[in-house]
C-alpha cells in the first residue's frame, strides 16, 4: 500500500486479567480506503476499535494513527480520529444542534468555527431539519445520524465506526450506506459491522477476525480464492429440466446440482475444468447454452468459512 498508512497494526495483544481479548492482530488501512472490520460476538471488534481510538491502552503491540504512535502521542491520535461507538453516549435531553456544539468544545475546535463546523455535519448528515429537536425524540435512524456528525466534527481524516448500522430498518441501512459512500475518498474508513451485505456493498477490503486474531484479509473475490473448497458455476440450458440435471450430475468432478432461476448451479472443485466439462457434457446431447458463468460465493458464506476454520494466509 502506497504511502503512509491511516492505521497500521503491529502484533497488537489486549488482555483483561486472565483473558486475551486480543491476540496478536496486524494489519494496515491506506488513507481513502473504505475497510469492513468483521467478526462474530466475542471476536475482538469492539477491544480493537477502542484501542483504536484510545480508549484502551495496548497491552503489547504497535499501533499507529495518522503516523503517530498511540502510546507515544495519543492526543495526536486522538486528533486524527472521528470515533462512533456502537452505544454512543447521547443526551437525550439535549437538542442535536446544542449536543453537536457541546460536542465542538469537548473537541477544542476555535470558538469562532464552531457554528460553521456544526452547520457543515449538520447538513452533511441530514440533520438539519431535526436540528433544534431533542436527540430523545428522534428515531433510531436519526440518533445515527447524530452519532455520524459528531464523528466527522473537526474534518478528522480517519472515522472509526463501530456497528453504524445496528438497530436500524431496512430503508435506514440504505441512508447510511449512502452517507458512507459519500466519504469515500475524503476520510479513511473503518468500521465494524454485522451486516455483511453492507460491507460487500460499500467496502474493497474486508479485515476478519475471530478469537482474537486475524484470520483473512482481502476483497470478497480474494477470500473465496484464499478460502478454496468448491467453485461455482451458473448455467441455463435448453433442453428437458429433469434430462438436463442427470446429465450434469454425471460429469466428473461435479459435486453437486441444485435447480435455480430457470437454471442450474454447479458445484465442483475447479472452476475452469467444471465450465468445460459441463459445456462439452451439454453440447454432446444437442442442448444449447444459454447462460454460463462462474459466481464468487456470498460474503455470508466466506465469512463463515474462514471463522469456522481460522487463519488462512496469502
Amino acid at each position: 500500500m502506497p504511502g503512509e498508512p491511516a492505521l497500521e497494526v503491529r502484533d497488537l495483544r489486549k488482555s483483561f486479567g486472565r483473558v486475551e481479548a486480543v491476540a496478536g492482530v496486524s494489519f494496515r488501512v491506506g488513507a481513502g480506503e473504505i475497510v469492513g472490520f468483521l467478526g462474530p460476538n466475542g471476536a475482538g471488534k469492539t477491544t480493537t476499535m477502542r484501542i483504536l481510538a484510545g480508549i484502551f491502552p495496548p497491552t503489547a503491540g504497535e499501533v499507529r494513527v495518522a503516523g503517530h504512535d498511540l502510546v507515544r502521542e495519543p492526543l495526536a491520535c486522538r486528533r486524527a480520529v472521528g470515533y462512533f461507538p456502537e452505544y454512543a453516549p447521547f443526551y437525550p435531553d439535549l437538542g442535536v444542534q446544542a449536543y453537536l456544539g457541546f460536542v465542538a468544545r469537548m473537541k477544542r475546535i476555535a470558538r469562532a468555527a464552531q457554528a460553521g463546523a456544526v452547520a457543515r455535519v449538520l447538513a452533511a448528515c441530514g440533520l438539519d431539519g431535526v436540528a433544534h429537536r431533542r436527540i430523545g425524540a428522534l428515531s433510531k435512524g436519526y440518533r445515527q445520524r447524530v452519532g455520524l456528525a459528531q464523528a466527522l466534527l473537526g474534518e478528522p481524516p480517519i472515522l472509526l465506526l463501530d456497528e453504524p448500522t445496528i438497530g436500524l430498518d431496512p430503508a435506514q441501512v440504505v441512508e447510511m450506506r449512502e452517507l458512507l459512500a459519500g466519504l469515500r475518498g475524503e476520510r479513511t474508513v473503518f468500521f465494524s459491522s454485522h451486516v455483511l451485505a453492507e460491507v460487500a456493498a460499500l467496502c474493497e477490503r474486508v479485515i476478519v477476525i475471530a478469537r482474537g486474531r486475524l484470520v483473512a484479509e482481502g476483497g470478497p473475490g480474494e477470500l473465496a480464492r484464499r478460502l478454496g473448497g468448491r467453485r461455482r458455476i451458473v448455467l441455463k440450458v435448453d433442453g428437458p429440466p429433469a434430462e438436463v440435471a442427470g446429465a450434469l450430475g454425471a460429469v466428473p468432478g461435479v459435486l453437486t446440482v441444485e435447480p435455480a432461476a430457470d437454471g442450474f448451479v454447479v458445484e465442483g472443485a475447479s472452476e475452469a475444468e467444471l465450465a468445460r466439462a459441463v459445456g462439452e457434457a451439454v453440447k454432446q446431447r444437442g442442448w444449447t447454452v444459454l447462460e454460463l458463468r462462474h459466481e464468487t460465493p456470498g460474503l455470508e458464506e466466506i465469512f463463515l468459512g474462514l471463522v469456522r476454520d481460522g487463519p488462512h494466509s496469502a
